[in-house]
């Protein structure tokens, strides 16, 4: 195999790998030893992770969290492959990886990683409009006083908290991204 033909000099793809063998149109296309495959490009605008195992955008050089081998593992919200896919990857601050398409989609119903349930963006403006909703919103009397034990989906911390319809707070992070972890109960002096 090779870029054009030894008879006619065609050209077969105006990018062509030696070694995986692929022709095509130049996409600024590039072959990344690491990752064992090509890549679009251009190679400039990338750097191969070595603990992720996948080429990453340079804007996340330093900002990402690195999970072992992630791009090894099937995109959680199609579950097609994402090492060897011509869609590029989005990478969660929680260090998971989904198609930036399959991101784009999950972003019009929630906002939490679908594997571990961290917020996949900065959530602070709306945790700030949350506590002025809850503020503003009195629960009934034979709530007021109820209080639950939380676990945050954010930075994991346990808390006892009041009860409240419309969310509970992580008193450690400020995150309402939470879960109840446990039965609702009064405070002590009211048992």
């Amino acid at each position: 195999a090779q870029q054009h033909c030894e008879g006619c000099h065609n050209l077969f793809g105006e990018y062509y790998c030696d070694i995986c063998h692929l022709f095509d149109r130049d996409k600024k296309q590039y072959h990344c030893a690491e990752c064992g495959i090509c890549r679009i490009g251009p190679k400039e605008d990338f750097f191969h992770c070595s603990k992720c195992n996948l080429c990453l955008s340079l804007s996340l050089r330093g900002k990402h969290k690195c999970i072992e081998n992630v791009s090894r593992q099937d995109c959680p919200i199609c579950l097609e492959d994402i090492h060897t896919s011509r869609v590029g990857a989005h990478v969660l601050p929680c260090g998971h990886l989904l198609h930036r398409t399959c991101y784009e989609d999950m972003l019009k119903e929630g906002y939490r990683c679908p594997l571990c349930m961290h917020s996949a963006l900065d959530m602070t403006r709306y945790w700030r409009q949350l506590d002025d909703e809850v503020a503003q919103t009195p629960m009934p009397t034979e709530y007021q006083n109820m209080m639950v034990e939380i676990l945050c989906n954010d930075c994991n911390a346990r808390s006892t908290v009041q009860f409240h319809l419309l969310g509970m707070k992580c008193k450690n992070c400020e995150s309402y991204n939470t879960a109840q972890d446990g039965r609702c109960r009064l405070p002590l002096e009211e048992q």
